[in-house]
């Protein structure tokens, strides 16, 4: 699979409002929850540098995933149909 081909695939998922709404109300927000229960135990049994980062930086990351991909949901959704169907 070329380059090229991975690009217009990503570009034509994040482009439909149901990947989308899996990522930002499914996915990313599992996924910070269990970064953040994994970073608090990690601060509790001593590591509290990797914690601290797994709760600073990893979990916020996926906490601004979700935000990015409903938002983008939410823009998608408001253009009109006619403006969606065409490249």
């Amino acid at each position: 699979m070329e380059k090229t081909d991975l690009k217009t695939a990503l570009r034509a998922f994040v482009s439909k409002p149901e990947p989308l709404f899996l990522l930002g109300y499914m996915l990313f927000p599992l996924l910070a929850v269990v970064f953040a229960a994994l970073g608090l135990w990690m601060v509790i049994t001593g590591q509290r540098a990797g914690g601290l980062i797994v709760l600073l930086v990893v979990t916020q990351v996926f906490a601004i995933g979700a935000l990015w991909a409903i938002a983008r949901r939410r823009r998608i959704l408001d253009t009109p149909q006619s403006k969606r169907d065409t490249p």
